[in-house]
This record gives C-alpha cells, sequence and structure tokens, in this order.
C-alpha cells in the first residue's frame, strides 16, 4: 500500500491572478502589509474573526506556515503591490480530494467589492478544476452573519451546526457552521459568480 499523500503535496504553492487581484503564499515579507489592512477597521476588534493584533502579526504567519494542513495565501492588488487580506485553504483531505476554505478576511475598504467574489472564483476553479477536488467547504461562527450570508451567496451548501465546537479569542465558546460544494455544483456556481461579479461592475 503506498503511503498517503500529504497535504504539501496535494496543494502546492501557486500565485492566482484575476481582475487585479494576486493571491500569492503567504510569506513573512508580508508581516507589515497585513498589519496595515487589519488596521483598516481594526479588524482584531471583531470578537467572529481570527484578525491578529498588529502585535501578533508576524505570529500569525509563522503558525499559518507551521500548521500541515493549511495553505496561507496574501490577497494583493496586482497593481499597486497593497495587501488587502489573507485567506487560506485549510483541512486539506487529499484521500477525499477535499479542501476547506477560510481563514478569509479583508481591509474593510474593499469589503463589500469585487475582492471577495474574485478570490473565491480563482480558489474554487483552482480547488475544482485543477486539483480535483471532490468537495470544498468552509466554516463559519454562528454569530458572523456576513460571513453566512457570503458563503451562501456563493451557491455553498449548509451541512449542519457542530455545537460547542471552538472558542472564540474572547474565550467564549462557539458553535461552527458547516457548509460545503460539490465539484459537479461548481460550474452553475461559477457562472452565477461571473454574472453577479459582471453587474457589480456595470453598475459602478
Amino acid at each position: 500500500m503506498s503511503a498517503p499523500t500529504p497535504p504539501a503535496a496535494f496543494v502546492q504553492p501557486v500565485t492566482l491572478r484575476d481582475q487585479g487581484l494576486r493571491l500569492e503564499p503567504l510569506a513573512l515579507h508580508h508581516e507589515a502589509g497585513l498589519q496595515a489592512a487589519a488596521a483598516d477597521g481594526q479588524l482584531w476588534t471583531l470578537r467572529v474573526t481570527s484578525v491578529p493584533e498588529p502585535q501578533d502579526t508576524r505570529a500569525y504567519i509563522e503558525t499559518a506556515l507551521a500548521t500541515r494542513d493549511r495553505f496561507a495565501f496574501a490577497v494583493v492588488d496586482d497593481a499597486s503591490g497593497t495587501v488587502l487580506g489573507s485567506t487560506s485553504y485549510h483541512d486539506i483531505l487529499p484521500a477525499v480530494k477535499r479542501v476547506e476554505i477560510g481563514y478569509t478576511w479583508y481591509r474593510q475598504s474593499v469589503q463589500r467589492s469585487h475582492v471577495n467574489t474574485t478570490c473565491k472564483l480563482l480558489m474554487l476553479g483552482h480547488a475544482f478544476d485543477t486539483l480535483g477536488c471532490n468537495v470544498v467547504g468552509w466554516r463559519t461562527d454562528n454569530y458572523n452573519f456576513a460571513s453566512q450570508r457570503a458563503i451562501e451567496r456563493l451557491g455553498a451548501h449548509k451541512d449542519g451546526v457542530l455545537r460547542g465546537h471552538a472558542l472564540r479569542r474572547d474565550g467564549t465558546i462557539r458553535d461552527t457552521v458547516m457548509y460545503s460544494m460539490r465539484a459537479g455544483e461548481w460550474p452553475e456556481a461559477r457562472a452565477q459568480l461571473l454574472y453577479l461579479r459582471a453587474r457589480r461592475d456595470a453598475t459602478a
């Protein structure tokens, strides 16, 4: 019996580009950029996210790089080089060809723009079309209603709620809402996301 494929071999370093955005492998040199992105809206004050406080940014990056089943990206404006936020593949399961998308956050000034839609198109396309994933999943805090709406807007299926599943930064225990999308659902989801992005661009 052959040895199982490690997550790092399944999701290898890659840079993804579209619509003026660049998703590149997260690295220590992104520290100052992530600090500035988080300061745009003081995002670390939100109890339902994992955005690092300024002094914890380097440790945040080091943890992401050391986590065996996670591959983190910096989200960068391709023209200016400005770091807009971060997102990751995580809970990577090569044996069943499943990844989850999470640890996602963007500076406040680009929220509710084309950025999240474009990032998800890039990551879903890479997961399904390049990696050959069967399923892509998401998880979010039961009180993070904005995240739940954004995931549902992608066309993901709500699988259920894991009660008492994880700690928040303030020490309270959260319920986790789980979502997924199967490979067969991706073509329709992609068409809808492209339509929504084009409609936003037309009215911008």
